[in-house]
């Protein structure tokens, strides 16, 4: 299959990074400009409804932040998001509304769509989960490849060379993703689809489907 463009992945209006999301052709593209885009953006963010408690973060007030929560700069949390105990946000994150980012869950150089869910214990590096997507326990983006060679992005068809040594996981809208299971680097997986608990799952998978293992991949009825 082809590989999914940005506007095949995600609908419109599901983030305060919205223009940035749609700025490039693939969604991987934007990893490098996220701290950027950041620094240019918190600055304008109305006063009334965000926090500037330190350098380089921003954060909505209507947002709940358990003190023992880490979050580094450059960071925008957006309204209503839910940053439980010990989170580590790392930086370059953006953080949407309504998302809840959970106990022990480390976010490094990601944007996270409105309604996204990584509750418990999850690794999201140099990613973009698209709205209502949700990880289950323990599943985690892996960024970087064991040989440390530069990722390619494998469609079945073609391989899309990214020249980015760091890509972890581009989910979809509405993508559920099961427990315990890694998403290797340059996956590319599209909406609503259904990942099956303890899954290695790498290059991308079709739209509207189930995976249940590499040579099991159904269409849902």
């Amino acid at each position: 299959m082809k590989a999914f463009k940005t506007e095949d992945l995600y609908e419109k209006g599901h983030s305060i990074a919205e223009r940035l999301i749609f700025s490039e052709q693939y969604p991987w593209q934007i990893l490098p400009k996220i701290h950027d885009w950041i620094l240019a953006v918190g600055p304008t963010l109305p006063a009334d409804r965000f926090d500037h408690p330190k350098e380089d973060v921003w954060i909505a007030k209507s947002a709940h932040v358990f003190a023992s929560a880490y979050i580094g700069g450059p960071c925008i949390i957006d309204e209503d998001a839910e940053i439980r105990q010990c989170a580590f946000i790392r930086g370059n994150a953006v953080v949407g509304k309504n998302t809840v980012v959970g106990n022990s869950t480390e976010l490094k150089n990601v944007i996270l769509s409105d309604n996204v869910q990584v509750p418990h214990y999850n690794y999201v590096g140099d990613s973009v989960l698209g709205y209502k997507s949700h990880m289950g326990a323990g599943s985690i983006t892996s960024n970087v490849k064991s040989d440390k060679k530069l990722v390619v992005i494998h469609t079945g068809e073609e391989d899309i060379a990214t020249g980015m040594k760091k890509i972890g996981a581009m989910l979809g809208d509405f993508v559920e993703v099961g427990c315990q299971s890694v998403l290797n680097p340059g996956t590319v997986i599209g909406p609503h689809t259904n990942i099956y608990p303890l899954s290695s799952v790498r290059g991308v998978i079709p739209a509207d489907s189930i995976y249940k293992k590499d040579s099991e991949i159904v269409q849902k009825i």
